[in-house]
């Protein structure tokens, strides 16, 4: 009967059994998670809250195809082109003009050693405001000497927006191509700005045969620093507050190293938001939430905006290419 094919239905995907039984598991309500972590911080029985979630996301997408439309765009740019913003006229190699900047591909072909691979992501390649931050990068590490190289247009997204989104099989195919490509090249150490990329490759890449030493390039930078191969200089007087990522911070606990830069680049002493480290309040874009609008009335952009806002600080310092 009904009743015993829809029971039967919920063994085999618990999930659809839980969704919209209560508040929280509304279709609505799994949508404006950002995969921040901040309930497992919380949670005095550490219930893991958010893997339940990406799984019922995961469920919905990959079993009834159901998620907001924006979001699908990103998907539909994950497949066709391995980036997920749909639209952009940007290339891979659009950041590194006129710097000397080379490829895996060339530095094997001219047998020039490259001791770490600089992953540019997708934020940091094809976003204007990024692009700064990924070609100041390039040039620190050459200042300092590092023998360093690109993929360049062989680089492609991780796939973190894939799998937080819910589609878990264009997750796992980015990620197996891209362990095919930096094991291709022998990769063994991997600096990036961005800490989804970070994370991925970090936590979820072993699991396809990804093993590599991986960096936010605050760490690097920060071990250049205090290893006298880069000399800090404070450049600003103005007073500076350091935004937590919640994929470097929570997720993988970097807290010191971005504010250490931070505190040699200015002539004064960083002031912390009022919700800061493992209790850092997101910015509203991880999970996918980059791709989506959010409700007008729980704009998280927009509290945190305030929150550094109360600080008085001149400046907002920030180590993710989506905060």
């Amino acid at each position: 009967d009904l009743r015993g094919l829809m029971h039967q239905s919920a063994i085999r995907n618990p999930q659809s059994a839980i969704i919209g039984t209560v508040p929280a598991t509304t279709p609505e309500a799994l949508w404006s998670c950002t995969t921040c972590g901040a309930c497992m911080e919380s949670c005095p029985v550490f219930i893991e809250q958010m893997p339940k979630i990406v799984d019922m996301r995961r469920f919905l997408v990959m079993e009834e195809a159901e998620f907001p439309d924006t979001m699908q765009d990103a998907i539909t740019s994950l497949e066709s082109r391995g980036h997920p913003f749909k639209g952009t006229q940007a290339g891979r190699l659009d950041w590194a003009e006129g710097l000397n900047v080379k490829t895996l591909a060339n530095a094997a072909k001219e047998a020039q050693e490259a001791e770490v691979l600089l992953w540019v992501g997708c934020g940091g390649a094809l976003l204007e405001r990024n692009q700064k931050v990924v070609r100041a990068t390039a040039q620190l590490l050459e200042k300092a000497g590092v023998k360093f190289a690109i993929l360049g247009r062989e680089e492609k997204c991780t796939g973190d927006p894939a799998r937080r989104i819910g589609n878990e099989f264009l997750f796992e195919m980015l990620a197996k191509e891209n362990v095919e490509t930096l094991n291709g090249y022998q990769v063994k150490k991997i600096v990036t700005s961005c800490p989804h990329c970070f994370n991925t490759f970090r936590n979820e890449y072993p699991h396809f045969g990804g093993h590599y030493e991986v960096f936010h390039h605050s760490e690097f930078l920060a071990q250049l620093v205090n290893d006298g191969k880069l000399a800090p200089t404070a450049a600003t007087d103005k007073q500076v507050t350091f935004h937590d990522p919640c994929y470097l911070g929570r997720h993988n606990g970097v807290f010191g190293a971005p504010r250490q830069l931070v505190q040699i680049s200015s002539k004064r002493v960083p002031v912390e938001p009022a919700m800061h480290h493992e209790n850092g309040f997101c910015c509203g874009g991880g999970g996918g939430m980059s791709f989506v609008d959010e409700p007008k009335d729980k704009r998280v952009n927009q509290h945190r905006a305030q929150q550094l806002l109360d600080t008085g600080a001149d400046v907002v310092a920030v180590g993710c290419p989506f905060c």
